[in-house]
């Protein structure tokens, strides 16, 4: 494999950053997490917007256009000879002289890895290896006036503490706020079902609205879904018809259990799973399967399923 550092090809083996770069001394980075079907990243526009905005947040600006970073990740694919991919892009402040008060001045590291993922779109195969268990955790999430919710960076440590406190058969923690209100997991968003419709915690809450959870809300307002975001306690999930989450690796992953409770998933979790991948083939792969007819697979995927983003 080859990776993409600060403007070169290196292989995989010998790519490295500065140990004073602030994005590994202190999380000072942004990151996101993307997929690529049939060469071409997946919402691309929308996560190089996330991208800017978290990078506003830390308080710089990458210097970058799109254009820029998505040739990177282009050359990227390519040399590993890629369509389908994982593709994380990271930009830190780089390195600075001084301590924790950064400097005005940026020189940003950033830098592109790949891994290969199955095709998407119809007929595909999950990445996940089965339906998720979901665990609540006594971690919880930090207020948006400690920690922005919304900027995507190199900051896990809340994540970390949560997926630390899995027991053997969970593999994704579910995290509430500090009032009780569910809010979503570790490295995915919360979608629930129950008589009244599809329901999502609200953005309003210390939360990151993912690009997939984006494009969810959208297909199901095509299909004429009741949709909810609120502000939703355990119990809600807990007692849900069905439930799902969301990532950019994931796509949709329909959820087993809650705390050890039976949810799984069912007619609305099929539905939209199939009319995501339908979205994936025709935007990438020229809706080649859909005049087969291919159906959307309920089996388990490929290895990955257990990728922290």
């Amino acid at each position: 494999m080859r990776y993409h550092v600060d403007g070169e090809l290196v292989p995989a083996e010998d790519a490295s950053v500065s140990v004073r770069d602030r994005g590994f001394q202190y999380g000072d980075a942004a990151f996101e997490t993307m997929r690529a079907y049939g060469g071409d990243v997946f919402e691309w526009a929308a996560h190089a917007d996330r991208l800017r905005r978290s990078c506003e947040t830390l308080g710089f600006e990458h210097g970058f256009s799109d254009g820029e970073l998505r040739a990177r990740i282009d050359e990227t694919l390519a040399a590993n000879d890629l369509d389908d991919a994982y593709v994380k892009l990271s930009v830190t402040r780089g390195v600075q002289p001084g301590t924790l008060a950064p400097k005005p001045e940026v020189d940003p590291t950033v830098v592109v890895i790949v891994k290969p993922l199955p095709r998407g779109g119809k007929g595909s195969e999950p990445v996940w290896d089965g339906p998720a268990t979901l665990q609540t955790t006594k971690t919880r999430k930090p207020p948006a006036n400690a920690l922005p919710p919304g900027a995507k960076t190199h900051n896990y440590l809340n994540g970390i503490l949560a997926r630390n406190e899995l027991v053997e058969d969970a593999d994704e923690a579910l995290l509430r706020d500090q009032e009780g209100n569910v809010c979503e997991g570790a490295t995915s968003n919360l979608f629930f079902v129950n008589d009244h419709g599809l329901h999502t915690p609200s953005a309003e809450l210390p939360l990151l609205p993912g690009i997939t959870r984006k494009v969810v809300l959208e297909l199901a307002d095509e299909e004429g879904i009741p949709v909810w975001q609120d502000r939703y306690a355990l119990e809600d999930v807990r007692t849900a018809d069905e439930a799902f989450l969301t990532n950019s690796t994931w796509e949709l992953r329909p959820v087993a259990t809650v705390d050890g409770l039976d949810v799984g998933g069912g007619p609305v979790t099929d539905l939209l799973r199939s009319k995501f991948a339908a979205l994936v083939e025709r935007r990438h792969y020229d809706g080649e399967r859909l005049a087969a007819g291919a159906g959307t697979p309920t089996g388990s995927g490929a290895e990955g399923s257990k990728d922290p983003e």
